[in-house]
């Protein structure tokens, strides 16, 4: 067994407690499912991660999919980690956001052994990592967002429905998901554009262009397109529920596209 997947499989146990946590705690309402035994599980989820991302990313950046997995995993739960501090009923949301990184943090271990190639390019050091560390935050910031905007779905179609289930007496209530879910959306969209703004900085540095239309750019200009209109209509309407849930998935799938997906066909599937 080498020594990357030993780790990897460290990392994804690290997980595994928060995960569970959630399922435990259903029937405790507000800040008393905040336990000393949540906080301890959580603290765990992020030191596991953050840990395992920083020693692949340490010296040198690759861009192989389990690194791009392991570091959106580690920023995926230091914001939440941040949220759950700043606010009481973000914690609410880890039945529906653990098992997910789970799941994703179980595809980076079978992943690893897949090629790694070394980050190259002619832009300025400080470019590209500004560029890379504004991509990463802006999907951590819409895997929350998208997380939330599950929740508010769940929870409309359970009050339509008259039947609460123990999950949706768990999720926050509805109205606090779409307050999470618009905060989470506007934080994205001006991350996102900074992402946009850097990433061309990159690409005029290396190739003397400011715009290349590939995939990953075009899902991403799509991706901040959505966003923004979606903003724009909740500001002008106040358009919400499942509507508003819909469209914030549909941003998420672009932006996975764009970020982790064609990393996926090069590194998996062609690699």
């Amino acid at each position: 067994m080498s020594q990357n997947l030993v780790f990897s499989l460290t990392a994804l146990l690290a997980l595994l407690p928060a995960s569970l946590y959630p399922y435990r705690a259903v029937g405790g309402a507000g800040e008393q499912g905040r336990s000393a035994m949540f906080w301890g599980a959580l603290a765990l989820a992020v030191f596991g991660p953050v840990a395992w991302a920083a020693v692949r990313v340490g010296g040198v950046w690759t861009t192989g999919l389990p690194t791009a997995l392991w570091v959106t995993i580690a920023a995926c739960m230091v914001l939440f980690a941040v949220l759950c501090v700043l606010t009481r009923s973000a914690w609410r949301l880890s039945p529906l956001l653990l098992p997910y990184l789970v799941a994703v943090a179980t595809v980076a271990t079978l992943a690893e052994g897949t090629r790694a190639p070394v980050l190259r390019g002619g832009a300025p050091g400080i470019w590209i990592d500004a560029h890379i560390a504004v991509s990463v935050v802006t999907y951590a910031l819409l895997t929350l967002a998208a997380v939330a905007s599950l929740a508010a779905f769940l929870q409309e179609r359970a009050l339509k429905a008259k039947r609460p289930t123990a999950l949706t007496r768990f999720l926050p209530p509805m109205a606090e998901s779409e307050r999470l879910q618009v905060r989470l959306l506007g934080a994205s969209e001006a991350v996102l554009g900074a992402g946009l703004a850097t990433g061309m900085a990159v690409l005029h540095y290396e190739q003397g262009v400011a715009l290349r239309l590939d995939h990953k750019t075009l899902f991403s200009l799509a991706t901040f397109l959505v966003i923004g209109g979606l903003l724009f209509v909740h500001i002008r309407t106040g358009m919400r529920g499942r509507t508003a849930a819909r469209l914030v998935l549909i941003a998420y799938l672009l932006l996975t596209l764009a970020y982790l997906g064609v990393k996926f066909v090069a590194d998996v599937l062609l690699g």
